[in-house]
C-alpha cells in the first residue's frame, strides 16, 4: 500500500538547531490559500494538534533512549518521541496564539523552519486518570 500526503502548510520560525526549550518557541504555520477557509473558527480553541513531516529525519530505529539520554532505558520508539521513526510524523500540542488569514501563530511547537505541516486539529482536553512510564518523570 502507498500513501501520498500533500503537505497544508510549512512552518515558520528561523528555528534550525534544537533549542534549550521548545515549548517557548513562537512559529508561524502559513497555510496554503486555498485551505484557509478551513481555518474558519479555529481561533476558538486554546490548542491545536499539529501533525507534520519530520523531514530531516532520515534514520529509523526501534529502540532509543528517550531524548537521547543514555541514562534512561532503552525503549521501544512508538512509545517515545524520538524523530526516528518508521514513518516520520511528528504530533505536537500547541498554544493557538492567534489566526490571521492563512497564518496560525503557535507556542511551543518543537519543529523546524520549513517543516511540512500536514494537518491541523483542535485539542480537546484528555481524560483523566492518566497513566505514563517511569522514565517520563527523569525527563521533565
Amino acid at each position: 500500500m502507498s500513501i501520498c500526503l500533500v503537505p497544508i502548510g510549512v512552518v515558520k520560525n528561523g528555528i534550525t538547531e534544537r533549542p534549550p526549550a521548545w515549548k517557548d518557541v513562537i512559529s508561524e504555520i502559513h497555510i496554503r490559500k486555498e485551505l484557509q477557509e478551513g481555518l474558519s473558527d479555529l481561533e476558538e480553541f486554546s490548542h491545536v494538534l499539529v501533525l507534520f513531516y519530520l523531514h530531516l529525519s532520515m534514520s529509523s530505529r526501534l529502540k532509543v533512549h528517550p531524548r537521547g539520554d543514555e541514562s534512561l532505558p532503552l525503549v521501544g520508539v512508538f512509545g517515545t518521541r524520538a524523530p526516528v521513526r518508521p514513518n516520520p510524523i511528528g504530533v505536537t500540542i500547541t498554544e493557538l496564539v492567534s489566526v490571521r488569514e492563512n497564518i496560525l501563530t503557535v507556542k511551543g511547537l518543537d519543529a523546524f523552519d520549513e517543516t511540512p505541516v500536514l494537518d491541523i486539529k483542535p485539542h480537546l482536553p484528555m481524560p483523566e486518570p492518566v497513566r505514563l512510564p517511569q522514565w517520563v518523570s527523569k525527563t521533565r
